[in-house]
């Protein structure tokens, strides 16, 4: 990365719904709290997704310094769905905070949406020495019918929020030393499961059911048929330690971790651990009051790390992030300055 900076970040976390509440009221197990390690979980209620990125977008313009007419493009990277069908959530997003007529596109990486968002920023701003700034957003609102955040996933309990940030050419608080990911394209059958390509489950009236497509694996590999076999940890020390050499820099270097916020048994096994690196060192004391809210959880991670006064100027910061797909990707960032 040839000096690109943060200039500014924002998010959106709605009121949350404890854990022991959604027990007493049968939405969640207790034996999946003990794997999952969840206190609380952000619910957004009727607020949609695209409102919860602009609320964020208007933080990060704010404290970025930038003036709309500044900003070359806006990249909006949802997990789930934002509004209407054959509509742009992206152009929404715009005409509400910048409203200026540039480039407005979407991104689908999953959860590894804003890290990838970071690249493709970048290399925008890179490409063009006239682009003095890069807005990207993110929000997702889990709260709809037929989906149970509760019961989705046994790896992760989905909270509500928005996040954003500017992306500069000239100083800001942090600056972007690399990005990388690495994909293992056989595994996207682990998230496929059964379901058939066409029609979309959607607009059957499915429930999404994660945990279905798992046990359709599992029927499949007692038959005979081996699904692709490899550990995630693997895969996040060949990313971390691209992007490590990329940015000149060593694990050492790296002061915190800004991980997604799934089960904490996941982020143990998956992340952590094989890097060696203790959970003190990561942000799962704040995600675990929060849920995982798609490709947010880095940013808003980034965001109370430094609201909480745990960074200094020098101090190194790793977002972590994996993605249906499959896909690993991770951003080392030096913090320059405390805004």
């Amino acid at each position: 990365m040839d000096n690109v900076y943060l200039a500014g970040i924002g998010s959106w976390i709605p009121d949350r719904v404890s854990v022991d509440e959604a027990i007493e009221k049968g939405w969640y197990d207790e034996t999946l709290r003990a794997s999952s390690g969840m206190i609380s979980v952000a619910v957004a209620g009727d607020v949609p997704a695209p409102d919860m990125a602009i609320a964020a977008a208007e933080e990060a313009l704010k404290r970025s310094g930038h003036e709309p007419e500044e900003i070359a493009a806006l990249i909006h990277t949802p997990v789930f769905h934002q509004g209407p069908d054959i509509w742009s959530a992206p152009h929404y997003i715009l005409h509400r905070t910048v409203d200026r007529p540039v480039p407005a596109l979407e991104l689908r990486q999953g959860c590894l949406g804003m890290i990838t968002s970071l690249r493709f920023a970048a290399t925008m701003l890179t490409a063009d020495p006239a682009a003095g700034a890069v807005l990207i957003t993110a929000g997702d609102n889990f709260s709809t019918p037929g989906l149970d955040r509760w019961r989705v996933s046994s790896n992760y309990v989905l909270g509500d929020a928005g996040s954003a940030a500017v992306l500069s050419r000239r100083e800001g608080f942090a600056k972007l030393l690399s990005v990388t990911s690495i994909s293992i394209p056989e595994a996207e059958v682990l998230h496929r499961g059964g379901d058939p390509l066409f029609p979309p489950s959607i607009t059957l009236g499915r429930p999404l059911d994660l945990e279905a497509r798992t046990d359709h694996i599992r029927a499949q590999w007692m038959q005979g048929v081996a699904p692709p076999v490899f550990h995630l940890g693997d895969i996040v020390v060949e990313a971390v330690t691209a992007a490590l050499e990329d940015a000149g820099r060593t694990l050492d270097d790296i002061t915190r971790v800004a991980h997604s916020a799934v089960a904490f048994d996941q982020i143990r096994n998956g992340f952590l651990e094989p890097l060696g690196i203790e959970e003190s060192r990561g942000t799962w004391e704040f995600n675990r009051r929060v849920g995982h809210s798609g490709g947010t959880d880095q940013i808003v991670g980034l965001e109370h790390l430094l609201a909480s006064g745990e960074l200094r100027p020098g101090d190194h910061v790793l977002l972590l992030a994996a993605a249906v797909g499959m896909e690993v990707g991770c951003a080392v960032l030096e913090i320059v300055d405390i805004p």
